[in-house]
């Protein structure tokens, strides 16, 4: 499992998790990344940003930002939290 750090916090957390099994708590928690005033205002203030997606290629773009600690994804689909994301990536 691959992980990344949650905002300032010290803590190291899964990149992809299933939502209800990561205390997100003080994260910004977004449905996509559109809003990039929003991601880079928290990563400034070291909040944790959070993003659920429910496809591979919303986990593959939310996880493209490097001010998201963790990609939260439904409990029904946790086949994504088996994603090749090299492969994704690069094909």
């Amino acid at each position: 499992m691959r992980e990344r750090w949650f905002g300032a916090t010290g803590r190291l957390v899964p990149e992809i998790a299933v939502e209800g099994e990561l205390d997100v708590e003080g994260a910004l928690v977004l449905g996509d990344v559109a809003d990039e005033a929003a991601l880079k205002e928290a990563h400034a203030q070291g909040r944790p940003v959070v993003v659920r997606a429910a496809t591979a290629a919303a986990v593959k773009t939310a996880l493209a930002r490097p001010e998201v600690a963790s990609v939260l994804v439904p409990a029904n689909q946790r086949e994504l939290l088996e994603l090749d994301l090299t492969e994704l990536t690069y094909g």
